[in-house]
């Protein structure tokens, strides 16, 4: 099943750059995960101004592991017993990382939700690489009611994103959020709860770019079902 998902990967990758090739990767702040990473090989190249706008129409985001997605799935994988048993929603899942960390912290069930259907290809290839369960969805008005957690990681990279802070409110009375991008979250009731360094891989700059990434926590009180 891996080998036929990763047939597809290749194939949606290269729809953008035809030469390139996607190698396992274990990520090093979560050596229990690996992902099916862009080869670094494929970057330090020039490009034409084809592919450039190739890139530019069809930006293959899930081949990165970001690193608010690899700060963030290390802090699941630290807190197990916050996951554990637990519904979760991983939103802007890209490569699936936060996701599959979730299923290897215990959760009883781990939805990944992504508009992009090749990172949802992503999702379900590196899922089964590392032998995880993770349902997938392309949106949040697909997930049913019952969550307990919502977890995002670099979803904050465009302003007109943040209103979904607001809106995972409503969904879960449980939210993480990791971003490198954003120095803080003035939106109740979110508080900065950690900060970890991390990179993204493969890294785009020599030396690679290591960032703090902060780590946001919101509770709240979701109306009883039924309730006005």
């Amino acid at each position: 099943m891996t080998t036929i998902n990763l047939t597809r990967l290749t194939r949606n990758l290269r729809r953008t750059l035809p030469d390139a090739r996607l190698l396992a990767t274990a990520l090093p702040l979560c050596p229990a995960i690996q992902l099916y990473l862009i080869d670094p090989g494929n970057l330090n190249r020039p490009y034409s101004s084809d592919e450039i706008q190739a890139i530019l129409d069809n930006t293959p985001y899930w081949t990165f592991c970001w690193a608010g997605g690899q700060a963030l799935a290390h802090y699941i994988l630290t807190h197990r017993d916050q996951f554990a048993g637990r519904r979760i929603l991983d939103f802007g899942a890209g490569s699936g990382v936060v996701a599959i960390a979730a299923a290897l912290a215990g959760a009883a069930q781990v939805i990944a939700c992504d508009i992009d259907p090749d990172a949802i290809d992503a999702v379900k290839a590196n899922a089964d690489l590392n032998r995880t369960p993770v349902a997938t969805c392309q949106a949040l008005a697909e997930v049913p009611s019952g969550l307990d957690w919502i977890i995002a990681a670099d979803v904050l990279y465009d302003r007109d994103n943040f209103h979904f802070l607001n809106d995972f409110r409503h969904r879960a009375p449980d939210i993480l959020v990791a971003d490198s991008r954003v120095n803080t979250i003035s939106l109740a009731p979110y508080r900065r709860i950690a900060e970890i360094i991390a990179g993204t891989l493969p890294a785009m700059e020599d030396p690679p770019e290591l960032k703090p990434v902060g780590v946001y926590h919101a509770r709240v009180v979701l109306p009883a079902d039924g309730a006005a």
